[in-house]
């Protein structure tokens, strides 16, 4: 049991750090606590992102329909994730670092093959999910060069900007965030924020660091106008229902 214990233990801390809390009982390494920190929310970024698009799939689903969701930027949104996964996987990354993308992925894959789906394009649907499979295959089938997924993470800021600043541009011309699911873009925002630190923490490594700022900033625009435009259309209603009073009112007396 003791030894279960230990093992249980080291997958969220070196054994520098086991030796410390467990041994040394010196519970105020400050290396050793940001450590485990960044373990505990990296894990937990992971849990989160098993259901993060989940609203937006359920809306999509309760709808049937795809409306307002611009697939150019879901498009380009899955492959900056799938670039990110694939470079984290082959170079060799704690899980706890990256393998929230993996969930991402299957789920952003999947609000495409919807929108196509009930775009009225069942085969392209269809389409869409084998092609994305074999991709996925040869980015992290050992088939690619570890060199050239360093160069792919390297164009992913631009591709990530692209895509969701896309979303943001169809939010702004439609006046609306249509089916876009607001649980599912504030938990983006948080979750890219909080892989700032991880990233700084367990990796190191300087273009996931940025790749994450900017995918944090880019969420906030998105989040920004999902907060202006439901402010807008409550107004919106309010302004429906008194217009809609009034002329009650205004007939009420003519009867009169």
């Amino acid at each position: 049991m003791a030894d279960f214990a230990k093992q249980l233990m080291l997958f969220v801390m070196d054994e520098k750090c086991y030796a410390n809390y467990f041994v040394d009982f010196d519970f105020f390494d400050a290396d050793c606590m940001k450590a485990l920190i960044s373990k505990g929310l990296g894990f937990g970024i992971i849990a989160g992102s098993v259901l993060v698009k989940v609203p937006q799939i359920t809306k999509i689903l309760k709808n049937k329909s795809g409306q307002g969701i611009n697939l150019f930027s879901v498009c380009l949104d899955l492959l900056a994730i799938t670039i990110h996964m694939s470079y984290s996987f082959v170079s060799g990354f704690p899980f706890s670092a990256w393998g929230d993308t993996s969930f991402l992925a299957l789920q952003t894959a999947l609000i495409a093959v919807l929108v196509l789906f009930y775009g009225g394009s069942a085969s392209g649907a269809v389409a869409f999910g084998g092609v994305y499979s074999a991709i996925a295959y040869v980015l992290m089938g050992g088939l690619t060069p570890l060199k050239y997924l360093l160069i792919a993470q390297g164009l992913n800021i631009p591709i990530l900007l692209l895509g969701k600043l896309s979303q943001a541009y169809t939010n702004y011309r439609n006046g609306s965030t249509g089916q876009l699911s607001a649980v599912t873009c504030f938990m983006l925002l948080a979750g890219a924020l909080a892989r700032i630190f991880t990233s700084i923490q367990e990796t190191g490594d300087q273009m996931m660091i940025l790749t994450y700022g900017c995918s944090s900033f880019a969420n906030a625009v998105i989040v920004a106008q999902l907060l202006y435009y439901w402010n807008a259309d409550k107004d919106k209603k309010a302004a429906g229902a008194g217009g809609a009073s009034k002329k009650a009112k205004s007939k009420a007396k003519k009867t009169d």
